[in-house]
């Protein structure tokens, strides 16, 4: 093999290269049925092939590309702060007691995804803080959160290929989260009572389809709102690097380090709350979903675009053994944590698939869970509310914490 060469792309080539990905995705999973069955994301599935096609190229004659860092950087920030702009603390009020104690189970479940992550990673041989990527960063975080931790796990912690894995983990997550909740689900079924029009249905019935905008006259995407919502998104981005500048200047002797993203997503909760409650703006929640998905895809491209799998060829056992594990796990956390905690009924039931969704997987996997459920046994309102609600609010502000908790102690150093 020759020393090999590496192909830098600039910003302009960049772009291109990952919106030729993102294409090259939407074709195959519309093509192909078992991707859409399972909820890959367009991105992972254009960006794993342009990956795999490296991956050849480099073991012929060392072949390996370079994008530019700063703009997928700058989209990574924009789909955080995205989260954050969408956590409107007026709906969460309407999820009432038993939303809290959901989220309450899946903060607990996080911490013990990262405890058997680090516990299997070092009896294997790993360097501990591996057992974080095959923990919460990609089961419970997805694509998104993957990306950003590796990131800081290859600069801060010197773990080689942690992006590379950290999207393998994601990836396995996804397709094992939409095979386990249906099962669970059905199994629970057996437990509890099943609501009254699931005997006389006629095997149409579908599930409610939970929204929290619903204006009179739906507001177009024009012009004027993408300019307003980049103005939001601007916001977020500017104070995400003056607090991460000023934390890294006044506390760097601190162990305790939160990377600039989450201060992107904490940004946008300040901001939409702040102008929701002082100022009576209302967030043009469409604008910011579609600028925050756009956004989650070009990062995703041009990350699985510029990954060394050859750097994690030699963790493929390891990896196989910490994920089923964790697959286990989850089977057994919601068999008999979260079915009996949210109350054994039918609601429970539901609630217990889907959270074996995004428990491994995103909360598109775990919509997806629920309705297959409910498409056959009756409808869950309480389920339908509570889970999105979790999944797009909650679980990646707890995530970071922990996570950034996790990593400030001082024995990783």
């Amino acid at each position: 093999m020759s020393d090999g060469f590496v192909v830098v792309l600039n910003s302009y080539y960049t772009l291109i290269a990952a919106t030729v990905v993102l294409l090259v995705g939407r074709v195959l999973v519309s093509r192909v049925r078992l991707l859409s069955k399972f909820n890959i994301p367009e991105p992972v599935v254009g960006g794993l092939i342009a990956a795999v096609l490296v991956l050849v190229l480099h073991q012929i004659n060392g072949f390996s590309i370079q994008i530019e860092k700063g703009l997928q950087d700058g989209f990574m920030l924009m789909f955080f702060a995205s989260i954050g702009l969408s956590a409107d603390f007026k709906r969460l009020r309407s999820g009432g007691w038993p939303l809290v104690v959901f989220t309450s189970v899946v903060a607990g479940f996080i911490v013990v995804q990262n405890f058997v992550g680090i516990s299997l990673a070092s009896m294997l041989g790993l360097q501990p803080l591996t057992g974080l990527i095959t923990g919460s960063v990609t089961l419970i975080g997805g694509h998104g959160t993957a990306g950003g931790w590796g990131q800081i796990f290859e600069n801060d912690f010197a773990i080689q290929g942690a992006v590379a894995l950290g999207m393998a983990c994601a990836t396995f997550g996804l397709v094992c989260g939409g095979l386990i909740g249906g099962p669970v689900a059905r199994r629970l079924m057996k437990k509890v009572d099943m609501p009254e029009a699931a005997e006389t249905r006629d095997g149409s019935l579908a599930a409610p389809k939970i929204v929290f905008e619903q204006p009179h006259k739906q507001r177009l995407i024009t012009a004027d709102s993408t300019i307003e919502t980049l103005a939001l998104f601007a916001i977020c981005l500017a104070s995400a690097s003056y607090v991460s500048s000023f934390m890294a200047e006044h506390f760097s002797e601190s162990n305790f380090v939160i990377p600039t993203f989450v201060w992107a997503l904490a940004s946008g909760v300040l901001v939409r709350n702040l102008l929701s409650k002082a100022f009576k703006i209302s967030i043009f929640d469409r604008g910011v979903d579609v600028l925050g998905n756009v956004s989650l895809s070009l990062f995703l491209a041009m990350a699985l675009l510029s990954l060394e799998l050859w750097m994690i060829k030699d963790l493929a056992v390891p990896l196989l053994i910490i994920l089923t594990v964790q697959a286990v796990l989850l089977v057994v956390f919601a068999n008999y944590v979260v079915f009996r905690v949210m109350g054994k009924d039918y609601d429970a039931a539901v609630l217990a698939g889907g959270f074996c969704g995004f428990g491994m997987g995103a909360t598109p996997t775990a919509v997806a869970n629920m309705q297959a459920v409910t498409d056959r046994y009756g409808a869950s309102y309480k389920a339908f509310l509570i889970v999105p609600m979790v999944g797009a609010f909650f679980i990646d502000i707890i995530n970071a914490t922990v996570l950034s908790t996790i990593t400030s102690l001082p024995f990783w150093n």
